[in-house]
């Protein structure tokens, strides 16, 4: 039997999940490995529904088998298991995950699931080890064919429930808790309006053009960055610019300052002829709590129109709260990456000078930035 390598991280390094910054901070672990030595570790959670032509809804709701080494014969999620390690991991691959589950349990083929959302993250405690559970909901066709796993699952009562079936089963049956508090929540969503199903629910194509926000970390800021500002200028009246992580430096990720990420992002506009009373920046620290993230930006920001970022993380979040999502605006999205760049620096790779504006170049150089990467990488690697 193949070997599964989980994804697994420091128990201080949880807090940065909050922030979308998944893949700087896991490492891989042999399954049995990290179980034995109690090392933290992803997983999923999934929660499904289904929706009748008379738009009733069912609940997908698992019982685990009486084998099962934990929680035998509970009442679950629909589908949980291990988030496995990959280089670069982000929260679609994490969805990905999700998805295998669900086939692996209840035979569900990805092809019948019509939606799937990032829902919630939860850091749970099993059995002295801790588990960061990236919980979705999702929608499958109606009909549905199950297929239950014999081996994973109780298989007759392990279906479909009406809401009132599972209010009663969440009231009388043995239930692991974290599920139980989740289903207790959907029980009372509008998942109508919730996977947007109804073509009147669309507000946002009638939403002004007048305000966009757009979020980067800009470590630093990139010819990227610059496609992506040009766009929004033609687009839109103002453009808010948010500096993300804003209170990281000093780092191997994220190197430069708060104040450096200013002075790029002005002297990269002002060389372009682009007014001060076109764009404002802010600075936008991270508060490590997925939940009130969206309103701690609005917060500091204000009202905007649209919002842009490439991150699926920020673009779920915002989609979450009813945000109006800008298109992604890719160029070369391997080459033009922060990330990139700092490698090739730390490499003294010179074709790292080709991705950056000339000003952002001479700005690196006087805040002593180039010589400064180097040496991150050799004290944190």
């Amino acid at each position: 039997m193949e070997k599964e390598i989980l994804a697994c991280i420091e128990n201080k390094n949880i807090k940065f999940l909050h922030s979308g910054q998944i893949s700087k901070y896991i490492f891989p672990m042999e399954r049995h490995e990290a179980h034995q030595k109690k090392i933290s570790h992803i997983i999923i959670r999934l929660f499904i529904v289904s929706i009748s032509s008379d738009n009733q809804i069912l609940y997908l709701v698992q019982k685990r088998g009486k084998n099962k080494t934990e929680f035998p014969e509970y009442f679950t999620d629909s589908a949980s298991g291990h988030v496995l390690y990959k280089k670069n991991l982000n929260l679609n691959d994490i969805k990905e995950n999700a998805k295998r589950e669900l086939e692996e349990e209840f035979g569900i083929s990805p092809k019948s699931i019509r939606k799937i959302k990032f829902y919630d993250l939860n850091t749970e405690s099993n059995n002295r080890t801790t588990e960061i559970a990236y919980t979705f909901l999702g929608l499958v066709q109606y009909n549905t064919e199950l297929k239950p796993n014999p081996e994973e699952l109780e298989i007759k009562q392990s279906r479909f429930y009406t809401k009132k079936e599972l209010i009663n089963l969440l009231e009388n049956e043995k239930s692991i808790d974290y599920s139980k508090r989740i289903w207790e929540k959907v029980t009372e969503l509008d998942f109508i309006k919730y996977f947007r199903l109804n073509n009147n629910l669309k507000r946002n194509e009638k939403a002004n053009n007048e305000i966009a926000l757009f979020i980067g970390r800009f470590q630093p800021l990139h010819h990227g960055h610059i496609y992506v500002l040009n766009y929004l200028l033609k687009s839109f009246r103002l453009i808010k610019i948010g500096i993300g992580s804003s209170q990281l430096s000093k780092t191997k990720s994220d190197p430069f300052t708060s104040k450096e990420r200013i002075q790029f992002i002005q002297a990269a506009l002002e060389k372009r002829g682009i007014s001060s009373g076109k764009y404002k920046i802010y600075e936008i620290p991270d508060i490590f709590n997925a939940k009130k993230w969206v309103n701690h930006v609005v917060s500091i920001v204000g009202n905007f129109d649209t919002i842009f970022s490439n991150s699926e993380w920020v673009r779920q979040l915002f989609q979450n709260q009813g945000y109006r999502l800008g298109r992604r605006l890719f160029i070369f999205k391997k080459k033009y990456k922060g990330s990139n760049i700092r490698n090739l620096i730390n490499k003294k790779n010179p074709n790292w000078k080709s991705l950056v504006p000339k000003e952002i170049f001479q700005l690196m150089t006087e805040f002593g930035g180039i010589q400064r990467i180097i040496q991150l990488y050799n004290t944190q690697n």
